[in-house]
């Protein structure tokens, strides 16, 4: 998988809801009533990661989860960075 050019990053932006663009990376904030909500989501998002072998960074913050998604080993972003946040907005 290669390195997506800065057109190509700006197309598949414009699909996404919601989701910014970060450095070398795309980021998105989720908000849920509580801790365990939180987890729920994540336990979820841990599923489609997993099925991708593609694992986004999570934070999370009591009822605030942060994924940031980003292909670590060519240092950017590629397809399966857009392909994971499409699947991820299905939750």
């Amino acid at each position: 998988m290669e390195l997506l050019p800065l057109g190509k990053i700006q197309t598949y932006m414009s699909e996404l809801k919601g989701w910014a663009l970060e450095g070398s990376a795309i980021m998105k904030e989720f908000s849920f009533v509580d801790f365990k909500a939180s987890i729920e989501f994540l336990n979820k998002i841990a599923e489609i990661a997993e099925k991708h072998n593609h694992h986004p960074e999570m934070i999370i913050n009591y009822g605030n989860v942060r994924l940031i998604l980003t292909t670590h080993e060519k240092k950017g972003l590629t397809e399966k960075d857009f392909e994971l946040a499409k699947e991820i907005d299905t939750l």
